[in-house]
């Protein structure tokens, strides 16, 4: 049985759409954005898919916890450039996965550290990479409730 409440004043994003397509509204703190699905799916085009965002949170999240690593450590990184896609792929095609059945999403991520750092540097700031705020959300159990408000 659902049960109706009052939203979360407390949230930290909210999203709405206005219209019948696919754009929506969307305030994160005291930022706007619009997200929309390209035009070649039926969206008008005006903002990052929902999925684009998924990719730019997961990217920028690993641009900063690599900067905030080599920052720490008075290494000379200079520049952090990240490149992400996603796709669906079937299960029994992952070698390294433990699902075996049906669809995954399979998310590639490309990490570039720009500076003078030494071999053993770069290996361990591409395991650092991996383990951002947003990859371990990504790569753990996630528990979403909803209901309606």
């Amino acid at each position: 049985m659902s049960t109706v409440s009052e939203p979360n004043e407390s949230a930290d994003v909210v999203v709405w759409s206005e219209g019948s397509g696919f754009a929506q509204q969307i305030a994160a703190g005291p930022h706007r954005l619009r997200g929309d699905e390209p035009e070649s799916v039926g969206g008008t085009g005006t903002g990052p898919s929902p999925y684009d965002f998924l990719l730019a949170a997961l990217g920028s999240c690993t641009s900063m916890t690599v900067g905030m690593y080599a920052r720490k450590k008075m290494w000379p990184l200079e520049r952090v450039t990240v490149w992400l896609r996603h796709s669906r792929i079937y299960a029994v095609d992952c070698a390294e996965c433990e699902t075996k059945e049906g669809m995954l999403v399979r998310i590639e991520l490309d990490v570039r550290f720009d500076g003078p750092l030494t071999a053993e540097q770069r290996s361990r700031l591409l395991e650092i990479a991996n383990k951002c705020p947003v990859h371990r959300a990504l790569t753990s159990e996630i528990n979403i409730r909803t209901r309606i408000v």
